[in-house]
Order: C-alpha cells, then structure tokens, then sequence
C-alpha cells in the first residue's frame, strides 16, 4: 500500500505489517528541505493511522546517505530571519516530535551519510543499523547554528554528556566503528546485506505481541524523561541568538562559496 506524500522527495509504502518513509532526494545526498521536513510530519500522522502497521523503517534512496542534513542552499531563502526561521523550525520540530513520539518501532536503516538534520532524525528513532564505511555528525558549529535543547538532551541521553560534547564541538565526521562504541548506531553489518538484515530484523518485531512491545516502548520512553525539566529560557535566547548572528551569515555563505568561514564570535 502507498501512502500519499505531500512531495516526490518522501515516499513512503506499507508491506507486510512494516512501513517504509525513503528521503527521496538522491542528487542532493537526501539533504532536507523544508517540505521535506513538512512531509515526513505529515507521513507519519498518516502512518501511525494504520493499524495493520507494527515497525517503521527509515532509509534515503541511493547508496550515498541516509540523510547528509539539511539543504542549506535554501536557508538564505527559508532560515535567513525570525519569522522564517521560526516556519522552519516549526516542521523541524513536528516532524522530530512525531517520530520520537510513534507509537510502535522505528528503525533508521543508514547507508552512507547521516550528518546534521539527518542525525537528528536518527536519533528520533528506536534502533540504528548502519552499514560499513558510514559517517556520522552534526556540522553546527562549522555553520554558526544554534543546536536547540531538546536535540542536544536527545544526544546526550544515547551517548553521554562526554561524547555529546565532543561531537558538537568539534563538529567532525565519526566512523562507523566509533559511532557502535558509543552507543550512537546499535549495528553495523556490510553494505550489500544492509536491507536484507534490517527487513528481518523487522520481520522479528512483528512476529512479537504487539501489546508487549507498546508497553516497552512507553516505559523505556517513560524511565528516559526527566520530569519537570524543561529548556530554560536563556538556553533558548543563546540558541536563538545564534540565528541573529553575524557568524551565522558567514557560516551559510562559506558552506556555499566551498571555503573556510572566518567567525568572529558576533
């Protein structure tokens, strides 16, 4: 069954009791746009829908990426000031927040690039298989972002405060091998046996009580949070301010221009 998707760049189909979203943006490694990330909110809603649904897997077509984050060749258009900002985060967060919040298994099966916004994407979900010789980052600080609350506790719940750090920080690239060792990725298996391990490690899923597994899933969810803890408010305006800087102008136009950004820290 094909469920309809506002645009060609997500496509998404129901076989066999497991759904299937593909980031369908190959000539652009899978990168983001915002009707992207409108659409996978969207999909969602629809999917979560179907009863008959017991496991969702996340993949990007082609053999480059996952997803190599989010199309920064639209920000100077979408993400350049407050008001669009805002638009964009609004998807952003809808889409994150309905993944996070689905209410039955989602695996992320990452082949190639899965860097920034893609990340973020695969850290919404359940469980990560990866293929050998693929990346993992989140590029922020080499573009001036501000990386929100809810993205960064996300990381720092899967790896660690220590490991987070690093990995924004530094904004550099891991291999697979670390990713595993940190907790970021659960397994990595060959390139060309990557679907057919993912498909029957779905497969195993729906063999299994789905009561069972909403219970788990709710709870796990559940021993997770940190009740009553909420972004405060000057991590947000530091975050926000971020997007207002001069640093991030430089950032855009240097991803752009293929050079080195010079940021002055204004």
């Amino acid at each position: 069954m094909i469920i309809d998707s506002p645009t060609p760049k997500m496509l998404a189909e129901v076989r066999d009791g497991v759904a299937w979203i593909t980031f369908n943006a190959p000539e652009k490694r899978n990168a983001m746009s915002l009707d992207m990330w409108q659409g996978l909110g969207q999909i969602i809603e629809e999917i979560e829908k179907e009863e008959s649904v017991r496991v969702l897997i996340l993949k990007g077509a082609g053999d480059i990426a996952f997803v190599s984050g989010a199309d920064i060749s639209e920000f100077e258009e979408k993400r350049s000031n407050q008001k669009d900002r805002d638009a964009y985060e609004a998807a952003f967060d809808n889409a994150l927040d309905k993944l996070a919040n689905f209410s039955r298994p989602v695996v992320a099966m990452i082949r190639g690039y899965c860097i920034g916004g893609g990340l973020a994407i695969a850290l919404n979900t359940d469980i990560r298989i990866a293929s050998k010789n693929s990346k993992f980052g989140i590029p922020a600080a080499k573009l001036g972002l501000g990386y929100g609350f809810q993205a960064v506790k996300t990381l720092t719940s899967i790896v660690g405060p220590s490991s987070a750090k690093d990995i924004l920080v530094t904004a550099r690239f891991l291999e697979e091998s670390e990713a595993l060792r940190i907790g970021l990725i659960n397994f990595v298996v060959d390139s060309e046996v990557l679907e057919t391990f993912v498909s029957e490690y779905a497969d195993r899923i729906v063999a299994n009580a789905p009561l069972t597994i909403s219970a788990v899933k709710a709870t796990v969810g559940e021993v997770v949070k940190d009740p009553g803890q909420h972004s405060p408010a000057h991590v947000d305006e530091m975050v926000n301010n971020c997007f207002l800087s001069e640093d991030y102008k430089e950032g855009r136009s240097a991803f752009l221009e293929k050079r080195k950004p010079k940021f002055t820290g204004s």
